[in-house]
């Protein structure tokens, strides 16, 4: 019988990490693992980090991850490639491959595999857009999983904070602002550069591709001036107008990482939200 999930729950934490997969290059990614200790099987959110796509791993958001867990949710926390290792859709396919992996393994950490959400800040909430919209792409399935091939990369709903959901959006502010370095985080990771339009979740609903739309949660900072709120609220309501689900709270922080407490308490509201709306 699931656990029936309750945000004010408050449960004790076994922490452990596993290796997640190895790259090409020869580097271990790993996995983080917050598993609550209870009677289960839990809810189930894989966290993508943030960091630009050229930093960071998977303890980015330790607090956060460690609060929703506690609350009755099994998070797992993954390494993702970063950018100079290897440009977009690297970074996309390890998520996808992510959660077929975090399928075939929820069980054995009290997980419910049927229950997956992604949870991803800044640009790992861009790389949790793409991995929803698009989890049947040959590109982002690239990364093979012998152990359960016949699993997919779908998943329930999404929840970010502070997406980039608008990749060349915020690179044009990024040019108005004079952000050397992250106009150079772009440029890194959008090689070939026509990618920041392929790869651009606004522009590929504004194209009318054919995406899944998962009910998505999106936490913005009100005072924020690299991804400007009017680019969320755009995109937000270009996901409704396509069919989808797409709540848009804000926080008065200016950037992802701020008003930790207001993001923590909406991402556990959003682990309930999401089995009122699918």
């Amino acid at each position: 019988m699931k656990t029936s999930y309750d945000p004010g729950e408050k449960f004790e934490l076994k922490v452990s990490e596993v290796e997640f997969r190895r790259t090409p290059a020869g580097r271990q990614l790993m996995a983080r693992i917050y598993q609550p200790q209870g009677a289960g099987p839990f809810p189930t959110v894989l966290d993508l980090h943030g960091g630009a796509w050229r930093r960071k791993d998977r303890l980015a958001e330790e607090p956060m991850d460690g609060a929703i867990a506690a609350s009755g949710a099994l998070v797992v926390a993954i390494d993702l490639r970063l950018s100079e290792e290897a440009p977009y859709p690297a970074s996309v396919q390890d998520a996808n491959y992510g959660v077929r992996w975090l399928k075939s393994r929820a069980a054995e950490w009290n997980g419910d595999a049927a229950t997956i959400g992604v949870y991803g800040s800044s640009s790992g909430g861009h790389v949790a857009q793409l991995l929803a919209m698009r989890p049947r792409d040959a590109r982002y399935n690239a990364i093979a999983l012998p152990a359960a091939p016949n699993l997919d990369a779908t998943v329930a709903y999404v929840a970010t904070r502070s997406p980039i959901s608008d990749t060349y959006a915020r690179f044009q502010q990024a040019e108005k602002m004079k952000r050397e370095a992250m106009i150079e985080n772009n440029r890194i990771y959008f090689n070939p550069w026509e990618t920041i339009h392929e790869g651009n979740p606004q522009e590929i609903l504004e194209r009318r591709e054919a995406v899944t739309l998962v009910p998505m949660l999106i936490m913005q900072g009100a005072l924020d001036d690299n991804v400007l709120p009017a680019v969320q609220e755009k995109f937000a309501a270009t996901y409704r107008a396509a069919g989808g689900v797409c709540e848009l709270g804000a926080a008065n922080g200016p950037r992802p990482g701020d008003g930790q407490g207001v993001h923590r308490a909406t991402i556990k509201g959003g682990v309930t939200w999401h089995a009122t709306v699918i």
